[in-house]
């Protein structure tokens, strides 16, 4: 599967009230920049992370959302929503997002990025867009958008191919885990399944099975 970069979004420093950070700051709010960005395997060279207690880091240097679940959002808000709207580092077109499986590799620009877990939506998220019953909403859709850990660092910028270069068997997507953890508990015992799956949430996994 090939598709492309749409956009490459970066964070900059939002002071707000619904801010998760302490200090108030969030990077939540990603917008687009011209010509190409570095990746590193701590995330996008110039984007501001600010809660990094639960963004950023290796599994989740890069967050990647399909222009074509936008769309729906589109429609459903009824408002424009431009890249960078979700928070998002990629803004893809023609990738399967929500059916990446994890682990599975893309080349993307020089660089190579591996699929590691859904983003879990949170009160910054419903902040930021002004819609109290974000978290709600976002977790019956169930579109959530991938995060990446980069394995080579390389250089992206918009309209750069997006190749799928290497899909494990065992088959769990991004889609699958996120209605694992949220809506279909039992969809949980296939998770374990899922090698590059980050151990955080393999160890939640294992925790709720035992109960």
């Amino acid at each position: 599967m090939t598709g492309r970069v749409a956009a490459v979004n970066l964070g900059i420093v939002t002071e707000a009230g619904w801010a998760g950070d302490a200090s108030g700051r969030s990077g939540i709010d990603k917008r687009p920049v011209d010509g190409p960005v570095s990746l590193l395997t701590g995330g996008l060279a110039g984007d501001f992370i600010g809660e990094r207690a639960h963004h950023g880091g290796p599994d989740q240097a890069v967050y990647a959302y399909a222009e074509e679940d936008a769309a729906w959002w589109v429609a459903e808000l009824g408002r424009a929503i431009p890249p960078g709207g979700f928070g998002e580092n990629l803004t893809t077109y023609a990738v399967d997002v929500t059916g990446a499986v994890i682990g599975e590799q893309w080349q993307v620009g020089s660089a190579l990025l591996q699929v590691t877990k859904p983003r879990t939506p949170c009160t910054t998220f419903a902040g930021f867009w002004g819609v109290p019953d974000l978290i709600k909403r976002f977790t019956v859709r169930a579109s959530p958008g991938a995060y990446l850990r980069v394995l080579r660092e390389g250089e992206v910028g918009a309209g750069d191919p997006v190749e799928v270069v290497d899909r494990p068997a065992h088959g769990v997507t991004i889609g699958e885990v996120f209605r694992a953890t949220s809506l279909e508990p039992e969809l949980l015992p296939r998770l374990l399944d899922a090698e590059g799956l980050p151990e955080p949430i393999r160890e939640k996994v294992r925790r709720r099975l035992r109960r």
